[in-house]
């Protein structure tokens, strides 16, 4: 069983997911990996606008990196998706275990 992700890391991953251009980047990156440049296309976005995304990203763990000559590419760490979904199974235990316990002051 993997170790429970600490509130710090699970802060930083929501603070990552908090962006609609971080989720629209997270939604093509789920075909597959691609380069910052097909990135840019597809977002229809400046690569210094992208680029500032792409490190929130990646500074969260939820996307890796891999150059290629002078090409950078980008895709999906499927280790940081299981760290977001133990995160998120802890809430949803915590707000079991509230409601079965309905307890006042």
């Amino acid at each position: 069983m993997a170790v429970a992700v600490s509130l710090k890391q699970a802060a930083t991953l929501f603070h990552a997911l908090s962006d609609e251009t971080r989720l629209a980047l997270l939604e093509r990156l789920r075909g597959g990996e691609h380069c910052v440049c097909e990135l840019t296309d597809l977002m229809k976005a400046a690569q210094s606008r992208l680029s500032f995304h792409l490190k929130v990203l990646k500074d969260a763990g939820l996307i890796q990196d891999r150059r290629d000559g002078r090409w950078m590419y980008y895709s999906i760490n499927p280790e940081a998706i299981e760290e977001l979904e133990e995160a998120v199974d802890a809430l949803k235990q915590g707000a079991r275990t509230a409601v079965s316990a309905r307890r006042c002051c």
